[in-house]
């Protein structure tokens, strides 16, 4: 370890914030998380941030880097977040300016999808891949997008969002005003939502807690059969949206993460039915749809060696 860097990972999250310090993929330290209610406003809270990372690089005095994983929109190059998913306040802030003239250290602000995706690409389920795809699964629905062995941001840092294509061209209306958005299908509250109305229509009552994903997909287990036909449509919709990355970038690989793939076979097995129906042959037959090897660490692990990559340090295998 000793001859290895260390880096600070950072995860934004919409009601707190994460801090770890990490060896590779490892991480060997972590701070108390900051509460974001408990701030008013970007700059206080930034503050809080710099006290934090102040004391972990106390700790830890070969630390290199810091990288920040924000749940919004983010300028990947000059560091801007443009907004911040449930936290007021964040418009248009230069959070990668603030840290970095506050530590004197390389910093990187990514998507926090996209950062799920990086530490999948270099140190989890798709390492030694240039072609892939990975998908977080939970209250929202985030991506990230691997070809020919880079990651693509686009023109204005917005590529990947899975999450936002649309299933239904005459479908729900989303956040954004785009129709039939697959996050508005197979999200949390969106599952448990449509799970519940299911249940109703056969005449049974559930409340929403007994229509999570974790919920139904114990009742699956189970052999609760309104349950198993709730997954094969979560399947069929999330196949969907897959179908057209497959055609659109012919990945290696799909990599999917996020709490909903935590349902396993109960959800990959109807998956890969109804996504390599909609595929010719020399595209399902080279494809591979795989957990993501990290959880709730990714967004940490992905952010902490981008900004390794951003400060020139180049990781061994």
């Amino acid at each position: 370890m000793s001859e290895t860097p260390l880096a600070i990972g950072v995860d934004f999250g919409g009601t707190s914030v994460k801090f770890g310090v990490l060896y590779r993929s490892n991480i060997i330290d972590q701070a108390p998380p900051v509460s974001t209610p408990d701030f008013d406003g970007p700059e206080a809270l930034i503050e809080a941030m710099l006290r934090v990372i102040g004391d972990l690089r106390d700790r830890h005095p070969r630390i290199e880097a810091i990288g920040v994983g924000v749940p919004g929109f983010v300028h990947f190059e000059k560091g801007i977040v443009h907004n911040l998913t449930n936290v007021p306040g964040w418009t248009a802030i230069p959070l990668k300016k603030k840290l970095a003239e506050a530590t004197n250290l390389p910093v990187v602000v990514e998507n926090d999808a996209n950062c799920m995706a990086y530490a999948e690409w270099k140190r989890g389920a798709g390492r030694g891949l240039n072609h892939l795809v990975a998908l977080t699964l939970g209250t929202g629905v985030g991506g990230g997008v691997v070809a020919n062995g880079k990651m693509v941001r686009g023109a204005q840092f917005g590529a990947g969002e899975i999450g936002q294509m649309s299933i239904d061209w005459q479908g729900r209306r989303g956040a954004y005003g785009n129709l039939g958005a697959l996050e508005d299908y197979v999200g949390n509250n969106e599952i448990a939502a449509d799970a519940r109305q299911v249940y109703l229509d056969a005449g049974i009552e559930r409340h929403l807690p007994e229509c999570t994903p974790a919920a139904l997909a114990k009742a699956a287990l189970l052999g609760d059969e309104i349950a198993l036909g709730i997954w094969d449509s979560v399947a069929a919709k999330l196949a969907t949206a897959i179908m057209n990355c497959c055609w659109l970038l012919n990945p290696q690989a799909v990599i999917i993460g996020g709490g909903v793939a935590k349902a396993g076979d109960i959800l990959f097995n109807p998956l890969t039915a109804h996504l390599y129906a909609q595929l010719s042959a020399p595209f399902k037959e080279h494809l591979m749809i795989l957990p993501a090897r990290f959880g709730n660490e990714a967004g940490m692990v992905g952010a902490a060696a981008l900004a390794l990559e951003e400060a020139g340090v180049v990781l061994q295998p």
